[in-house]
């Protein structure tokens, strides 16, 4: 699923089924709910919960932590703007379909 297509989804009250804790977390993010996208990654070990963690920490400002998650996640930190971030982690976790 293409980012402009994940994000139509966010007119709902809930996410769609199925989606994996990451996803998850950047659908509560693009619903403006910050606090709850964090606690769906703050405890995953996975590359992709730690992606969107330290996205997260970089959009909360807390420079030094995102770039914590982005070494822990195997990731240089990334200097896009958050939108094209927030797309091309959607984009990767749905494997671009």
């Amino acid at each position: 699923m293409h980012a402009d297509k994940f994000r139509a989804t966010v007119i709902h009250e809930v996410p769609p089924q199925g989606l994996a804790a990451p996803l998850t977390a950047l659908w509560w993010d693009a619903k403006g709910d910050w606090v709850l996208a964090h606690q769906l990654v703050d405890e995953l070990e996975t590359p992709e919960g730690m992606a969107v963690h330290a996205y997260l920490h970089r959009k909360e400002g807390a420079a030094a932590n995102a770039d914590y998650w982005y070494t822990r996640a195997g990731r240089g930190f990334y200097r896009a703007s958050l939108e094209a971030e927030w797309e091309a982690l959607v984009e990767g976790l749905e494997g671009g379909e």
